[in-house]
């Protein structure tokens, strides 16, 4: 049998792991050993953080609601309970949007509410 010279295998795999690792500091980018350490990591990190941003994202838009109510008398935690108790079925996501884009429409909302 001949043999198999992988010389060609294993540059291609290093030349895709450099691409991935192209903004990096220091020796992540240059040294293979690093930056496939590097590549694990920064991955393992966005699959987190993903997660992370469907609950930094509620977080916010609840702050926007609350904002909104302030001033009109209501506080957050009844607003929602009332909406619940009137079977008005709207997430939290198009509130605050409603709060920030349009504020006379969720004025009018928060008055049917009470």
């Amino acid at each position: 049998m001949t043999r198999i010279k992988r010389g060609i295998l294993t540059q291609k795999k290093h030349k895709k792991l450099k691409k991935f690792v192209k903004g990096f500091r220091t020796t992540r980018k240059k040294s293979v050993k690093l930056a496939r350490q590097a590549k694990m990591k920064a991955l393992s990190y966005a699959y987190r953080d993903r997660k992370a941003k469907k609950h930094t994202f509620r977080s916010l838009w609840v702050m926007k609601i609350n904002a909104a109510l302030h001033p009109l008398g209501i506080g957050y935690k009844t607003f929602i309970a009332q909406l619940k108790a009137k079977n008005i079925e709207i997430d939290r996501k198009i509130l605050a949007e409603l709060a920030h884009q349009h504020p006379k429409t969720f004025t009018a909302l928060v008055e049917q509410v009470k």
